[in-house]
C-alpha cells in the first residue's frame, strides 16, 4: 500500500458517532444484565428478526469481508461456493432440523448437549476444543480489524491490535450477549452501507459486469468457472474437484460450521420461543445469498485494478478491500466504508468472545473447577473470562498475520474444530445406539485425523495443479479433503467403539435424539402448532433454497 488515507472531519465524525453508539448500547443493555442467563443468553427474549440479523452480522467478520474478497481475487467466480454451497443449505438444516434439539432441551451451549447425550469426558473435550477455536477465530477478526487501522490510518500493527481488543472488551463486558446482539443489528446496516460504495465504484472502474467478465477472461478464464473444470484427477477449477467441493466444503465444512459453531447457534438460543429460534438462521440466509456481490465481486475487480495483486512484492489478497478504499473512495464515503469494516470485524470478534465466555464459564469453570457458587459469582467469572479471551486473541492475531489469504487459514481451523464435531453430532442425533465413550473417542480421533491430513497434504502431488509440486498448492482443496478425512475417521471410530460399549437407556435420551421427543419439554406443545406460512421454518427454508439454486444456475450460464 502506498500510504495511509487522508481522513477529513466528516470521516472522523462518522467514526466517532458509530463508536459512541456501540458504547451506548453496551451501557444501556448493562441495566438488564442481573443474572448469568441474562449475560450469556440475553434472557431468551429476542424476536426472530433481531436474532436473524445478529446471526448474519456475527458472521460478517474477517471471514466474509477480508476473506471473501481475498477468495474472489485468488479463486474467482468459484468463491461463490463458500456462500451458496458452503452456507445456505447448512443454515436451513440448522433451523429446520437441529434447533429443536438445542432450544427445546434448554441447553445453554453445544457442549452441554454433548454432556447430556454422552458423558462428562466428551463434554469437557469439546468445551476445551471449542474454547481454543474461538480464541483462534477471534484472533483472525482482531488481525483483520488491526490491518484496516494500520493500512488506512497508519498506526503500527501491534498498537492497532491492542487498541482494537480494548474497545471490543468494553462493550461485550458491559452488555453481555444482549449488548453484542443489539450492536450486531446496528453493525449489519453499517457494514452494508460501507461495502456498497466499494462495489459500485469498483464495477464502474472496470466497465460493469461485462467489463469485469471480459477483463478476467483476459487474465485467466479459469477464474470465471464455478462448476466447470471440477473433474477428479484433472481439475482446472481454481477451487479443485467436485469431491472436495461437494463433500468437503458443501457438506462437512459447511454443516460442521453452521450447525455446531456455538458463536452462531448462541444467537438462535437467545430467541424468545422455539419458532423464532428455528427461523433465526433462515432469516439470516436471505442476506447471506447476496453477500458475494459485496465480497467476491470487488475481489475479482481488484485483479484488474491493483497491479501485482497476490504476487511477490505486491499487495496480498488480504489487502483487496483496504487497497480499493484507499485508491477510489472520496472523503465522506470513505468514512462510511471504514466504519462498516470496523463494524464487521468487531461483530465477528464479539461473536467469538461471547461464545468463548459462555462455554468457559458454564462448561469448564462451573462443572469442573469451582462448583456450587452463586449465580453472581459465575456472572463475574464470565466477565473475567471475556478479558482473558481477548488478551489471548491478541497473540493469535499474530498467527493469522502470517497468511496471505486468511480464508485459507480459517478453513483449515474449521477442518480441525468443526468437521469432527459435526460427525459426532450427526450420529448422536440420529442413532440412539451411539454410546458415551464412542462420542469421546470419535471426536478425539477425528481432530487428530484433521491434523494429520493438514501436515501431509503438502507432500501429495494431488493437491497441486497438474501435479507440479513446484507450483503453489491449492490450499482450499487440501482443506476440503482434510475435513472430509476427519469426518470419515470420526464416523468409523465412533461406530467401532459403539459396537463394543454400552449405550445409554432411552429414558436418558428423550429430547436429545431424533424420534424420542421429551413430552415434558416447555416447547413440546409449540413444536406441533401450525404456523402461518410466513412464519414456517420449512416454507421459508424451501424458498431460500430455491432462490439459491436459481442463482447458481444463472451464474453457470452467465459466465
Amino acid at each position: 500500500m502506498t500510504g495511509t488515507l487522508d481522513l477529513d472531519l466528516v470521516d472522523w465524525f462518522l467514526l466517532a458517532v458509530y463508536f459512541a453508539a456501540i458504547i451506548a448500547i453496551g451501557v444501556y443493555t448493562k441495566r438488564a444484565v442481573t443474572t448469568s442467563g441474562d449475560f450469556f443468553l440475553a434472557g431468551r427474549s429476542m424476536p426472530a428478526w433481531i436474532t436473524g440479523l445478529a446471526f448474519i452480522s456475527a458472521n460478517l467478520g474477517a471471514l466474509e469481508i477480508i476473506g471473501g474478497a481475498a477468495n474472489g481475487a485468488q479463486y474467482g467466480a468459484a468463491a461463490v461456493h463458500f456462500y451458496w454451497l458452503g452456507a445456505i443449505p447448512a443454515m436451513v438444516f440448522l433451523g429446520v432440523v437441529m434447533m429443536p434439539f438445542y432450544y427445546s432441551s434448554r441447553v445453554h451451549s453445544v457442549s452441554e448437549y454433548l454432556r447430556r447425550r454422552f458423558n462428562s469426558q466428551t463434554h469437557l473435550l469439546n468445551s476445551v476444543v471449542f474454547a481454543v477455536a474461538q480464541v483462534m477465530l477471534a484472533g483472525v477478526n482482531l488481525f483483520a480489524l488491526a490491518l484496516i487501522i494500520k493500512l488506512l490510518i497508519g498506526w503500527p500493527l501491534w498498537l492497532s491490535i491492542v487498541l482494537s481488543a480494548v474497545f471490543v472488551l468494553v462493550y461485550i463486558t458491559l452488555g453481555g450477549l444482549a449488548g453484542a446482539i443489539y450492536g450486531e443489528v446496528l453493525q449489519f446496516f453499517v457494514i452494508l452501507a460501507g461495502l456498497v460504495p466499494i462495489v459500485w465504484i469498483a464495477l464502474h472502474m472496470v466497465g460493469g459486469f461485462d467489463g469485469l467478465r471480459d477483463g478476467i477472461a483476459g487474465i485467466d478464464d479459469n477464474l470465471l468457472k464455478t462448476w466447470q473444470g471440477t473433474e477428479v484427477g484433472g481439475w482446472s477449477n481454481p477451487l479443485g474437484d467436485w469431491i472436495g467441493l461437494a463433500m468437503g466444503e458443501g457438506f462437512v465444512l459447511a454443516f460442521g460450521y453452521w450447525t455446531t459453531n456455538f458463536a452462531e447457534v448462541q444467537r438462535s438460543l437467545a430467541a424468545k420461543d422455539l419458532n423464532a429460534a428455528r427461523r433465526t438462521p433462515i432469516i439470516a440466509a436471505f442476506p447471506k445469498m447476496l453477500l458475494p456481490l459485496v465480497t467476491v465481486v470487488p475481489g475479482m475487480a481488484a485483479l484488474l485494478l491493483i497491479p501485482q495483486l497476490g504476487q511477490d512484492g505486491g499487495p496480498t489478497y488480504n489487502d483487496v478491500i483496504p487497497e480499493l478504499m484507499q485508491r477510489y473512495l472520496p472523503n465522506g464515503v470513505l468514512g462510511i466504508a471504514l466504519t462498516g469494516l470496523l463494524a464487521a470485524f468487531m461483530a465477528g470478534m464479539a461473536a467469538n468472545i461471547s461464545g468463548f465466555n459462555t462455554v468457559f464459564t458454564y462448561d469448564i469453570w462451573r462443572p469442573y473447577v469451582v462448583k456450587g457458587r452463586s449465580d453472581r459469582y459465575y456472572l463475574n467469572a464470565g466477565r473475567v473470562a471475556t478479558v482473558a479471551a481477548i488478551a489471548l486473541s491478541v497473540g493469535t492475531a499474530f498467527i493469522a498475520s502470517n497468511y496471505s489469504n486468511i480464508q485459507n487459514y480459517l478453513q483449515m481451523l474449521f477442518s480441525f474444530f468443526n468437521s469432527p464435531l459435526f460427525a459426532t453430532f450427526l450420529l448422536a442425533m440420529f442413532w440412539r445406539r451411539v454410546t458415551p465413550w464412542a462420542g469421546f473417542w470419535g471426536m478425539l480421533s477425528g481432530t487428530a485425523a484433521a491434523a494429520a491430513a493438514h501436515f501431509t497434504a503438502g507432500h501429495l502431488a494431488f493437491f497441486y495443479p497438474g501435479g507440479d509440486m513446484s507450483a503453489e498448492m491449492n490450499a482450499q482443496m487440501a482443506n476440503f479433503y482434510g475435513a472430509g478425512f476427519a469426518f470419515v475417521v470420526d464416523v468409523i471410530v465412533t461406530v467401532a467403539v459403539t459396537l463394543f460399549t454400552r449405550p445409554k437407556p432411552e429414558s436418558e435420551l428423550r429430547g436429545l435424539v431424533w424420534g424420542l421427543p421429551d413430552p415434558d419439554s416447555p416447547d413440546a406443545h409449540e413444536a406441533g402448532r401450525r404456523q402461518p406460512w410466513w412464519r414456517s421454518p420449512v416454507v421459508l427454508g424451501s424458498v431460500v433454497l430455491v432462490c439459491t439454486l436459481a442463482l447458481s444456475v444463472w451464474l453457470v450460464t452467465a459466465v
